[in-house]
């Protein structure tokens, strides 16, 4: 409507002043209900076309989109293993902190298994202990052998030595039993020092490695018993969090609530426009909104973002073909937008439908010297009429509460 009016102040009107002061036709007399398209034909064709052109040209340079929405993440609230709930320390709706245990699996079963852990490094301890001391035990079976051999060959030295000087003294049949106990004696010696060996091994790598393993399955028993409580990742607020003792919740089936991240929902704004509009949508470009939330308010934005690809045309490969037809809605463009000032989205509820509007600005090519004459005429035009946009946004921002309050039928 607004275009209309506006393009019949330099169409209609015009045609009408030619009539009544050129030609002295007059309303009511030459010109009547029944004659004004004859009359006024020429200004009233104009004037079609050039609404038509108008129109065309503001939504196309500028525009508009009534879906537009302020998405915000949530996060299910799942734990990580299937359990029966002991204890819930939230309610209904509150808000966490980082840290903060939600609520908490029964975890008899894990307690028993990190108790068992413990014992199991007491025991690789005690063992340890046990294994030192069977080294010292081994050095003094050596020290004991090694005397028994030193004895046994001082012994075998002395009759050799008799022997030797008085050939017949001391019978052959002595000295080849104290070569026998002399070898038998290193053979204590040599078990001796295997035993040490063997000890020495057991204390410092097989029952270390023991108390590690034992070690790890603790860490293992606590992780598993840590699993049990259910913390908040980050700072932020549970809703519709009916969980209560002894519901049983599964992470593949069944989640405990939602937890809304501190702050979702008040940073960008992303609104889809129509396809057509791919090529003016444009990094930079200012943009106004107004919500339902927040009425009789409009929000300066700029473009940040703009998705390079429509969601209308996804498709997961499976066992049917793609069928063209099956989209049957087009996709929209989606662009997202921050608060062009900080706080700019403050009262904003996230979640909130909002109506906004792009404008396009050329004027970086107005500015640039190798713009022609007539290019730069019809740019001021272009930008000149995002007024008009402009205004018809705040216009709808006037009448959205009555709108959605009363004309809405609730």
């Amino acid at each position: 409507m607004l275009e209309l009016l506006l393009c019949s102040m330099i169409t209609i009107f015009p045609d009408y002043l030619y009539r009544r002061y050129v030609q002295g036709k007059r309303l009511g007399r030459e010109i009547t209900f029944y004659s004004v398209w004859f009359e006024l034909r020429w200004g009233i064709i104009a004037c079609l076309m050039l609404t038509v052109g108008l129109i065309t040209m503001i939504f196309y340079f500028h525009p508009s989109t009534s879906t537009a929405t302020l998405f915000y993440r949530t996060v299910p609230i799942v734990p990580e293993t299937t359990g029966r709930v002991a204890e819930v320390n939230f309610n209904l709706s509150a808000p966490v902190k980082k840290g903060d245990v939600i609520f908490r699996l029964d975890n008899s079963k894990q307690q028993a298994a990190l108790e068992t852990a413990r014992r199991k490094i007491a025991e690789a301890d005690a063992a340890l202990n046990a294994a030192q001391a069977d080294v010292l035990k081994a050095e003094g079976q050596i020290i004991e052998a090694k005397g028994s051999y030193q004895q046994a060959s001082d012994e075998l030295d002395v009759k050799r030595e008799l022997q030797r000087r008085n050939p017949g003294i001391v019978p052959q049949r002595d000295i080849e039993k104290l070569e026998v106990a002399l070898a038998g004696r290193q053979g204590g010696v040599d078990a001796a020092n295997a035993s040490k060996q063997s000890a020495v091994i057991r204390a410092t790598a097989l029952l270390p490695a023991e108390k590690a393993s034992a070690e790890a399955a603790l860490a293992e028993a606590q992780v598993d018993l840590d699993k049990t409580f259910i913390r908040a990742g980050f700072d932020g607020r549970v809703e519709q969090f009916l969980l209560r003792p002894g519901d049983v919740v599964n992470p593949m089936i069944r989640s405990a609530g939602v937890l809304i991240p501190e702050g979702a929902g008040r940073r960008a704004l992303s609104a889809g426009f129509d396809q057509i509009e791919a090529q003016v949508m444009k990094v930079g470009m200012v943009a106004e909104a107004t919500c339902i939330s927040k009425p009789w308010t409009i929000i300066p934005m700029v473009i940040t973002n703009v998705q390079d690809y429509i969601a209308a045309g996804q498709f997961r490969g499976g066992e049917q073909l793609l069928e063209a037809q099956a989209t049957v809605r087009p996709g929209t463009i989606l662009v997202f937008m921050e608060p062009l000032y900080q706080g700019g989205l403050e009262g904003v509820t996230p979640g909130s439908s909002c109506v906004v509007n792009a404008y396009t600005s050329n004027h970086d090519v107005i500015e640039a010297k190798e713009t022609g004459a007539f290019k730069r005429f019809a740019l001021h035009a272009v930008d000149a009429t995002g007024i008009v946009h402009a205004m018809l946004l705040r216009i709808q921002a006037l009448v959205l509460p009555i709108k959605t309050l009363v004309l809405s039928g609730h």
